[in-house]
């Protein structure tokens, strides 16, 4: 059985191999119940993802996760001494016989993957002239949707908006070590205007992005909520949206964005277009015109965990 460190977990899985692997996988077939959420206090909770594959030769996978948004590393874009709002690990079992093959970063893996997701998705919903990408949030998981979003376009501005500025401030900074063109901004609404992606990584449970300031031809990327009380955007930019779902079993179940507007008549269920997998087969179209605005809301699935796993034995020679 193997270990895998976060250092070695980011150093195998690039973000546009995983978003092929995730697709490849959604092809393939995998059985991924609905993930168990359990309520540790008002804030904090534990969840449980199980996910197996169709083929004998597949894997068998389990990621364990505890969210504390209270942790200290929440609230800095870089403090590597901090606890994250986030720890996981993930258990990879062989398909055929059952054995342990691998224990696995999980936060790692859930940042990887969270990130190669939206990036795949915005294959299909994303404008095809992607100038300007706006980052709302500063945590952890915000430098992985940057990449992402960045990743195959010729982007001329990153834009990152936190509550707090000097945060945004240090992610930029970041950024910019990493090659990419960011700036911190405080006018959170100029900054949605003027975006063709907005990628939001937050644990709000009030709207930050409203509808009104939303441009035609706006990609919308929510994924930072995946409780039902969460909200990122509010009733206007849902309803002015095609909307899709990484999953329906789990955007109707624990995403605030989109339960909470079903729920008071704003949208219903058949104005949600399609979820990932009908997108990568075919079966619904993306981007239908320039000047749609596009919503794509992922709460994570044990599908794209699994995915990554099998993806990193597979590149470090252990598959």
């Amino acid at each position: 059985m193997r270990f895998y460190a976060a250092d070695a977990v980011h150093a195998a899985l690039s973000l546009p191999a995983l978003a092929d692997a995730i697709a490849q996988a959604l092809r393939d077939g995998v059985s991924a119940p609905l993930r168990h959420a359990h309520s540790i206090s008002r804030n904090d909770s534990l969840l449980l993802m199980p996910a197996w594959s169709a083929r004998d030769q597949g894997a068998i996978g389990v990621k364990l996760v505890t969210v504390f948004p209270g942790n200290a590393a929440n609230v800095g874009a870089v403090d590597a001494c901090s606890t994250p709002t986030v720890n996981a690990v993930y258990v990879l079992f062989d398909r055929h016989n059952g054995a342990p093959r691998a224990v696995i970063d999980g936060e790692a893996l859930t940042l990887r993957r969270t990130a190669a997701a939206s990036l795949l998705a915005a294959r299909y919903l994303a404008p095809a002239d992607v100038r300007t990408v706006l980052i709302v949030g500063t945590g952890r998981l915000a430098r992985f949707m940057a990449r992402a979003h960045c990743t195959g376009r010729n982007v001329e501005r990153l834009l990152i908006w936190g509550r707090n500025p000097e945060r945004a401030q240090s992610l930029a900074a970041v950024l910019r070590a990493d090659a990419l063109p960011a700036e911190a901004v405080d006018d959170l609404q100029r900054a949605v205007s003027e975006a063709h992606i907005i990628s939001c990584a937050t644990t709000a449970t009030a709207p930050i992005v409203y509808g009104a300031w939303l441009a035609p031809g706006t990609h919308l990327d929510l994924v930072g909520g995946f409780k039902r009380n969460m909200r990122e955007v509010d009733d206007a930019a849902v309803r002015s949206a095609r909307i899709y779902v990484d999953t329906y079993a789990g955007a109707l179940a624990e995403a605030g964005d989109i339960v909470d507007p079903i729920e008071r008549g704003v949208i219903t269920r058949q104005d949600i277009a399609g979820e990932l997998g009908d997108l990568i087969a075919g079966r619904v179209d993306g981007r239908r015109s320039v000047g749609d605005i596009t919503l794509f809301k992922s709460v994570g699935t044990a599908i794209e965990d699994l995915a990554a796993a099998q993806m990193l034995l597979s590149v470090t020679g252990a598959a």
